[in-house]
């Protein structure tokens, strides 16, 4: 769920374009030509898979760029018209969270963060009655990043398009796993990165619907239809383009292994570890995506551990891991204090197998037994 390795194919497609396609796709000789020539064929690889538009896919340098051009583009374009309300959860990525957050509090909007069950999946009964006349966007995450939790984004576009709200999505999480059909999910933006789907990283898209208003946010050479100023990341975006076709081509194949893999995983963990309780949806979560939390631990000496067992898990984002702060996503499923330092997340990738399900298993029980004493010990003393 943190990042992927870039696949071989990706690699060897993007290669061309770091020494001899060296050209600036604005640029009118050869070699520019060469380089337009093929942001085109990963636009047009795009809009297949997600049966949009060419022209409704916008290059970006991650998904966090993504996703502030959707939010800050939507927001700033409908203040023209007075409306100055957003919509989001309290489970979304930092990336959405932190967006809405700086527009309520330097630039006059109100925020309204719709809450979440014990899974992390929304309240829709509660996102219907807090939309209104001055709403301009609904942003909610297709999958979390955190938990696993598939949102019911078809539910939320019914009920926000109902009162002519547009809706983005974060699809960050998903877009290796998970359909991206834009028509069959009604969004009207969303934004993907190509580094959780082995591509490369600094690159993402964006979509954006048709007749959608948005403002830029950043100016300067006009590319990307002037909605992304920038000279445009040409190997990046050709490897992504690749990465994605693959990643959805092998979707049917490759989703019901990770499945059988992550499903192990949460239902042995519980079983053979006292304290242990799973996170997410039950059953509506992503394939491969398996996240817990331990009762009475701080999980970094678990990690540590797992880290010289060459396992690599994370306590939640591993964007902001790094941070003492307790999971918000954690904290907004009414989870304790107890129990929120203890979070681990694990997700499966393509090369993973059920003998990798046992290293794990056998690792980390340990680590988990030596935790709980250190944990103790730690809060008497202090």
């Amino acid at each position: 769920a943190a990042t992927t390795p870039v696949r071989p194919e990706v690699l060897a497609a993007m290669l061309p374009y770091f020494a001899d396609e060296w050209g600036n796709p604005s640029s009118v000789y050869g070699p520019g030509r060469r380089a337009a020539q093929a942001i085109t064929r990963a636009r047009d690889t795009l809009a297949d898979i997600l049966d949009c538009a060419r022209e409704e896919i916008v290059f970006t340098g991650s998904g966090s760029e993504g996703a502030n051009l959707a939010i800050k583009g939507v927001a700033q374009a409908a203040a023209l018209d007075g409306k100055r309300h957003l919509i989001t959860s309290g489970v979304e990525h930092h990336a959405v969270l932190d967006t809405c957050r700086w527009l309520a509090k330097f630039a006059g909007f109100d925020l309204t963060e719709i809450e979440v069950d014990e899974h992390g999946t929304l309240d829709l009964d509660q996102l219907e009655r807090e939309i209104t006349s001055q709403t301009a966007l609904v942003s909610v995450m297709y999958a979390n990043n955190e938990v696993g939790t598939i949102q019911p984004i078809q539910d939320v576009v019914r009920i926000a398009h109902e009162r002519g709200v547009p809706v983005h999505t974060d699809a960050v999480q998903a877009a290796g796993h998970l359909s991206l059909d834009v028509e069959a999910l009604g969004v009207d933006l969303m934004s993907i990165a190509a580094h959780k789907f082995y591509g490369p990283k600094a690159v993402g898209a964006l979509y954006i619907r048709r007749g959608t208003r948005l403002l830029p946010q950043t100016q300067g050479g006009g590319q990307e239809r002037g909605r992304r100023s920038g000279t445009e990341n040409v190997a990046g975006v050709v490897g992504m383009a690749v990465a994605l076709a693959r990643a959805q081509d092998e979707r049917a194949s490759t989703s019901p292994r990770l499945r059988e893999l992550s499903s192990r995983m949460l239902r042995e963990l519980p079983r053979r570890v006292g304290g242990c309780r799973v996170t997410g949806h039950p059953t509506r979560r992503l394939p491969g995506h398996a996240s817990f939390v331990f009762d009475g631990i701080e999980i970094a000496p678990v990690l540590l551990g797992l880290d010289r067992h060459d396992i690599w898990a994370s306590s939640g984002s591993a964007c902001t891991s790094a941070s003492s702060e307790p999971s918000h996503v954690l904290v907004a499923m009414g989870l304790s204090r107890e129990w929120v330092f203890g979070a681990l997340r694990l997700t499966f990738g393509i090369e993973n197998t059920a003998a990798d399900v046992d290293a794990l298993l056998e690792a980390i029980l340990p680590l988990v037994a030596s935790a709980r004493p250190a944990m103790a010990a730690a809060s008497a003393v202090s």
